[in-house]
């Protein structure tokens, strides 16, 4: 199990086995290099042992508070932090770390396991039952590897990947019986019983709104600055959009990051996914920039090593970007600092608009509604904003059917067996208002693209930390009303009127939405590409699927060839979902050899 994710600890590794319980841990040292860090890591007193992924990002605030509580330390890491912490308070030290974690920690005493997974999952936890047992890991393969243990896909888990492009909705994975710890859950066990529960809920631990822009300012900056303690480099990734820049030009304030790396990918010549002109505007004050430009042909050399590192499908190419910047930044840095969780705080995808429209108009608030419609019609999206609106005021029945129309290559059988499934789409587009839409998000979307950083990043033995969601953060940033986050046809408000500047003005004033995009259409109609998926399409294995016809699928291909439409991450749904099933359901002989092959 430990072999199986080797990549998330090159620098050492540790075990410890007692009676009936064994925990291993591959290390990534980030703080303290020394032995000291080993893990698992025995308590002063050898009552507690514990494994953790992550980093507590106070952990100098508390390791103050605990030694004044007579507690010593033998190292600098956060762990021991984390360890006496669990000692001192129990459980209720979940509640004083500011952080992003899953640890597990063994009571020899009590002969008890408890496990802890943060806020918001930025880090994972994945838990299977087998024969009496409790198996876990940190990504999936860890316990495929487990003899006697079939991979056996979840139909379910396909039709919302496939229908709505969702992945991390619940406690659900694409296979039966592998279940995911939910974000702000914990686990006990003992006397053989698995207890679960939610130590945390985002929507009754909401904070007191800022009053001002500066005051949302001040903490950012704190947020930031905690996650640049590190006693290893530290790099940032710089898309030129509003997240990543706010960042990269905070920390330019401080002289100490002055020789910070930057790693971005650009598509010179492609101006629907191209940001390199907002990501210029840093030459000169980044000393350090780096680049990369994947291709198609990038892309096929890579689906091998995608298909085994995600282990689950993913409905788009936008995660392969993430992947090979990560892959920039390896020969750089160990930790890099990312924008992800602003967008679904700060109302950053374009939908938000229509979500937004459906609240001023339910509250009668007619006259702003007219002033913000007027304000977005300048925008390139526009068609689609009001689109959006149009969809979140039909009835629900109304919704379901215009999705499934929308994705006619699904066999009928298939949509008729879950048609009545009940999918995190119509939770998010059934809210009355911003604030609860957001919080939706929160609850069943932002983890799938925060397990997706984590694998690209850990891939190539990277941490990534994300200040957006420093938990202070985002709990007052969702107490704000709807106009302090939409105003004047621009999302992110009070980000904007904070970084007033601070940040390039082309930056801050910037009305399109791009959102870390690949030219994927093209790469669909070149080769190699074209060429390996016509080859996928037109195999016997993915017409017996019985979730796609077929003959739909290479009619809807042909008419992407030809640019008559634009489909290029169904496509990829398609082709990746198929060798996806290859990889890991077909045969245990095949997921095996991907095992063994890692």
């Amino acid at each position: 199990m430990m072999h199986q994710i080797r990549h998330r600890g090159p620098d050492d590794e540790g075990a410890f086995v007692e009676r009936n319980v064994g925990l291993g841990f591959v290390r990534l040292s980030i703080l303290d290099l020394s032995a000291a860090g080993h893990q698992p890591m025995h308590s002063a007193d050898e009552r507690y042992i514990i494994t953790f992924n992550g980093e507590i990002f106070n952990y100098l605030e508390l390791r103050s508070e605990l030694s004044s509580m007579g507690y010593e330390f033998r190292s600098q890491t956060d762990t021991e932090v984390l360890l006496n912490a669990y000692r001192e308070w129990g459980e209720a030290c979940q509640d004083k770390l500011n952080g992003m974690w899953a640890f597990v920690i063994f009571d020899r005493k009590e002969q008890t396991i408890f496990i802890s997974r943060d806020r918001y999952g930025i880090k994972p936890f994945y838990y299977t039952l087998s024969n009496g047992y409790f198996y876990y890991a940190s990504e999936i393969p860890g316990i495929l590897g487990l003899p006697g243990l079939k991979a056996v896909v979840n139909e379910a888990k396909v039709f919302d990947y496939l229908l709505h492009n969702r992945t991390d909705s619940d406690n659900l994975t694409f296979f039966e019986g592998i279940y995911k710890l939910p974000h702000g859950h914990s686990i006990r066990i003992e006397k053989g019983e698995v207890h679960i529960k939610r130590w945390y809920n985002l929507a009754t631990s909401l904070k007191a709104p800022y009053s001002n822009s500066q005051e949302y300012l001040s903490l950012f900056k704190e947020a930031v600055e905690l996650r640049m303690r590190s006693d290893v480099p530290v790099g940032v990734c710089l898309s030129g959009g509003m997240d990543s820049s706010s960042i990269t030009s905070t920390l330019l304030l401080n002289p100490l990051h002055s020789e910070i790396n930057s790693f971005s990918a650009i598509f010179k010549g492609n101006d629907s996914v191209d940001e390199s002109r907002f990501i210029e505007c840093y030459n000169g004050s980044l000393r350090h920039m780096h680049y990369v430009t994947p291709n198609g042909a990038m892309l096929m050399a890579d689906i091998p090593r995608l298909i085994k590192l995600h282990s689950e499908p993913i409905p788009s190419t936008s995660p392969y970007l993430q992947f090979k910047v990560m892959e920039l930044a390896k020969t750089h840095v160990k930790v890099t600092i990312d924008g992800q969780g602003a967008d679904e705080q700060l109302a950053g995808y374009m939908y938000f608009y229509g979500i937004y429209f459906k609240e001023l108009f339910r509250t009668f608030r007619w006259l702003r509604l007219f002033r913000e419609i007027r304000s977005t019609l300048s925008l390139n999206q526009r068609g689609f904003i009001l689109k959006s609106w149009l969809f979140v005021m039909l009835p629900k029945f109304t919704r379901k059917f215009a999705r499934s129309k929308s994705r006619d290559y699904l066999t009928r059988n298939f949509v008729r067996r879950f048609k009545n499934h009940d999918t995190v789409s119509q939770r998010i587009f059934d809210s009355n208002s911003l604030n609860e839409c957001l919080i939706a998000h929160f609850e069943y979307k932002l983890e799938h693209l925060l397990k997706w950083g984590d694998l690209n990043s850990m891939a190539h033995s990277i941490e990534s930390r994300v200040p957006f969601l420093d938990h202070r953060l985002v709990e007052r940033t969702l107490s704000l009303k709807g106009e302090q986050i939409i105003s004047n046809g621009q999302t992110k408000r009070i980000l904007r009127d904070a970084m007033q500047g601070i940040l390039p003005e082309i930056i801050s004033n910037r009305k399109d939405k791009i959102g870390f995009a690949t030219p994927d259409n093209d790469w669909f109609r070149e080769e190699p590409l074209k060429s390996y998926t016509l080859e996928i399409l037109n195999s016997s294995s993915f017409a017996a699927r019985g979730f796609i016809d077929s003959s739909k699928a290479k009619a809807a291909f042909e008419r992407h060839i030809k640019k008559e439409i634009n489909i290029g991450q169904e496509i990829w749904k398609w082709i990746n979902l198929e060798l996806w099933f290859r990889s890991w359901i077909d045969s245990d002989a095949q997921c095996s050899k991907l095992l063994q092959n890692s």
